[in-house]
């Protein structure tokens, strides 16, 4: 998410964005203008028929990669495992282009609100304590109630999975209802024939 975009939902002027955002996070203006040209959902495509190039989808997930890391640090162990996905994710590009989620879903997602928040809550991307931002911004995933994430931080995950980064469940896929109870054809009867 941009920094207007987080104006926007904070409802804040950009001199508070700046600073709230002030050394959070990298820029990743370049990943977004790389995705941007790789959606395959994009309807204004010049020749729809044509596929992103395994190289090109390389990138996008080495640029994630490399955001992630730069976010949690060298010395920290605990952000290698999805690191580690997105380079496995760029060495073997999935076939036919980016497959994320439409942003209806990510705008769908729900809020939590700062005083559901505690102390020591952190993301499990960036691993900054979501309360260390003075407006956060932290989104639950449907999949579990303690998947919970900075919006900035999943967006980008988001844009090019559509699977949680913790448990790896796909978040578009539809639970089936549970079959309704059969139902009895019989009438009931109160022990009076008439």
């Amino acid at each position: 998410m941009s920094a207007g975009g987080y104006e926007v939902e904070h409802n804040i002027a950009a001199e508070e964005a700046n600073k709230a955002h002030d050394g959070r996070r990298p820029d990743l203006s370049t990943f977004y203008s790389a995705l941007d040209q790789l959606d395959d959902s994009r309807e204004a495509r010049h020749n729809p028929h044509a596929l992103p190039t395994p190289s090109d989808l390389a990138a996008l997930y080495d640029m994630l990669a490399d955001a992630i890391a730069l976010m949690r640090g060298t010395d920290e162990t605990q952000h290698l495992e999805l690191v580690d996905q997105l380079r496995q994710m760029a060495n073997n590009p999935p076939p036919g282009g980016v497959k994320g989620v439409p942003d209806s879903f990510l705008d769908a997602l729900d809020r939590v609100p700062k005083k559901a928040l505690k102390k020591d809550d952190q993301c499990n991307i960036c691993g900054l304590p979501f309360l260390d931002d003075p407006y956060p911004l932290v989104v639950e995933l449907p999949c579990h109630p303690l998947h919970r994430f900075d919006l900035e931080c999943i967006r980008p995950w988001l844009k090019i999975n559509t699977t949680c980064p913790l448990d790896r469940k796909d978040l578009l896929k539809k639970k089936t209802p549970p079959p309704p109870p059969p139902e009895d054809d019989e009438e009931e009867w109160d022990d009076q024939f008439a």
